[in-house]
This record gives C-alpha cells, sequence and structure tokens, in this order.
C-alpha cells in the first residue's frame, strides 16, 4: 500500500509509523495492496486524533478515533478500518454468489425410463430486465436412470408349519385358521406336504419327495 502521513501539531515518529504499517498489512490481506492510505494524526491539548483513510478503485473505508494518547487511538483506528475491511469482503462474496445473469425456470416430469423431460412451453429464461429469451427444449437426465433392485426383505416364521403329524382335512383347517397362503406339515407315515393356496381361493396339495 502507498501509504501518506500528515501530521497536525504531532511528529510522526517511527513507532507511529511502524504500529500503522503493522495494521495495514493485516488490511491488505482483506481487500489487496493495490490501494492507498492516508493517515492524519492530530494533537490538540489533551485529545490525540487518529484518522485514517484507504482508497482504491472499488472501495474507500474511512475510520477516525480519539484517545488520551497516540497510540491508541491509532490502534482503535486501524481495527476499526479492518472490521469495515472484513465486512466489506463478506458483503461482495455474498454478491458474487447470489448474482446471476437469468433465472430460469423449468417444469420438468419423469420419462419411464428415468430421464426428466423439460417443458418447452414452460421453460423460460428471464433475464434481470424481464424479458424472455428463446426457449429451447432441453433433457435432463437423472442418474441412475433405473432405481437400483431393493434387497429382499426376508421374515423367519415357524407359523406356516405343523409341529405334529395330521391329516390332509386337518391341514387344510389348521392353513384356515392360521390364514397362511403356505403350510407345510407330515402325515402320520412321516410324508412331507405342503399346502398352497392359489389365486383362485383353491387349495393344492404338494407332496414333497
Amino acid at each position: 500500500m502507498n501509504v501518506e502521513y500528515t501530521g497536525r501539531q504531532t511528529t510522526i515518529t517511527k513507532k507511529l509509523k511502524t504500529q500503522t504499517e503493522a495494521g495495514l498489512e493485516r488490511i491488505a490481506k482483506i481487500i489487496g495492496d493495490g490501494a492507498s492510505v492516508h493517515v492524519i494524526l492530530t494533537t490538540e491539548k489533551y485529545r490525540r486524533a487518529a484518522e485514517l483513510t484507504v482508497q482504491s478503485r472499488n472501495l474507500k473505508l474511512v475510520a477516525s478515533c480519539e484517545a488520551t494518547d497516540m497510540e491508541t487511538a491509532l490502534h482503535d483506528a486501524l481495527a476499526a478500518l479492518e472490521k469495515q475491511a472484513i465486512k466489506q469482503k463478506k458483503r461482495k462474496t455474498t454478491i458474487k454468489r447470489n448474482a446471476k445473469v437469468g433465472v430460469r425456470e423449468v417444469a420438468v416430469a419423469p420419462t419411464a425410463d428415468g430421464a426428466l423431460v423439460v417443458d418447452a412451453e414452460l421453460a423460460t429464461i428471464v433475464a434481470r430486465n424481464g424479458d424472455a429469451r428463446k426457449v429451447v427444449p432441453m433433457l435432463v437426465h437423472s442418474f441412475p436412470s433405473h432405481s437400483p433392485l431393493t434387497e429382499p426383505h426376508l421374515v423367519r416364521s415357524k407359523d406356516g408349519v405343523a409341529l405334529r403329524p395330521m391329516t390332509l382335512d386337518e391341514a387344510v383347517k389348521e392353513a384356515a385358521f392360521r390364514d397362511r397362503e403356505v403350510f407345510v406339515f407330515r402325515d402320520h407315515g412321516g410324508q412331507a406336504m405342503v399346502l398352497h393356496r392359489k389365486r383362485d381361493g383353491k387349495m393344492e396339495l404338494i407332496e414333497v419327495p
């Protein structure tokens, strides 16, 4: 930074310059080095005042503080300038993130293969001045285009198995009582059988070899 000092009834000592340059070095890290600084130090009776003006192409920062000694007044003015620089940097960053040339308003609808088709009649690109520009149909794909297969959900149950041997009539009644679509049982001869209720409501007997 290019620093200019003005002393009004004040001698600009080396200590004051060192203090000023240290504070301006921190500010330069925030706003850059391409700024000019004017430092005015004033003494009036028991009052000490420090006024700093930082001027660059895009911004201007001004801070003025008073104290009973010059070091404190200079310290407070530099601290005030640093706060202003941080605030300006945050504001500029926010503007850059939010600034858009236009706002795109689109209507999308999913297709059978998982792609998103933009409705050309409803999609408009509106500029800041409110004029609608030419609309171009777009096809936007979402990945994956096919939804992945879900893992089968298995539940172990003993309610569909008879623990004691029973006749076919008993097995049919037991399956109906338990409200089971599939019922496994053994007859009195030890033969494993499966009763299966089909979609038409009829019971199907399957003999397990």
